[in-house]
């Protein structure tokens, strides 16, 4: 019996964007999904930005997901990207269309500039766990990427801040090398180890100086607090 395309549908429903970690099927990125009568399958991939790096592993997990169904002989894999509009809309969905909009009086207050502290929200569910000394090198960074690892270990969602602009270690110790993906000015932090990271040390060398003060480090490190939550 011929594959239908709501079993190839099916079958890619659990395979995830590596970045996003989220079903490629509920993030609208698959756009055919066809059956041939030669056995083969023709899909067809929307990416979130052109010339993606981790195309090649989508391709993979395609490919492990449909050839294995009865009938399939060959998938016939391709890629476009999406729109604007259609990076917005995603964006909508994964963080919601806070940005930008002031919260309503009595609302528990959030950014500087009105853009509500998801975590800070009632029925939040997120925990902030604050690793601080006055002093450098005492190990807040060995702290606070053992804690992080040892969190996801044990099935937590967890996301990592470096709020240290100018000594940022975070990502070489949690072994983090892929850089954060911008969706429609949205930030996606790079996940190492179970732990999504957002650093200074994605942006900047280990030996390039960081000249910020005041309010562009603050600045900073609020958009560092929006993107990872």
């Amino acid at each position: 019996m011929p594959v239908t395309a709501d079993q190839i549908i099916d079958a890619l429903r659990p395979v995830q964007d590596p970045e996003l970690h989220r079903s490629i099927v509920d993030l609208g990125m698959v756009r055919r999904a066809e059956p041939r009568s030669d056995g083969s399958v023709s899909v067809l991939i929307a990416l979130t930005v052109a010339g993606c790096p981790l195309r090649n592993e989508i391709q993979n997990r395609v490919n492990g997901a449909v050839l294995p169904l009865e009938g399939v002989t060959s998938v016939d894999l391709e890629f476009t990207v999406m729109t604007d509009q259609e990076r917005e809309e995603l964006r909508t969905r994964l963080q919601g269309n806070g940005h930008g909009h002031s919260h309503a009086a009595g609302q528990p207050q959030g950014h500087a500039e009105g853009r509500p502290v998801p975590f800070n929200q009632p029925g939040s569910r997120t925990r902030p766990l604050l690793i601080s000394s006055g002093k450098g090198g005492v190990g807040k960074s060995s702290v606070t990427t053992n804690l992080a690892v040892a969190l996801a270990a044990r099935g937590h969602s967890v996301g990592v801040v470096d709020a240290d602009i100018y000594g940022f270690s975070i990502p070489r110790m949690l072994g983090a090398d892929t850089e954060p993906v911008v969706i429609d000015g949205m930030l996606l932090p790079s996940e190492s180890w179970g732990v999504r990271c957002i650093s200074m040390g994605f942006f900047a060398k280990e030996d390039q100086p960081v000249i910020w003060r005041g309010p562009m480090m603050h600045k900073a490190i609020e958009q560092f607090l929006t993107d990872i939550y």
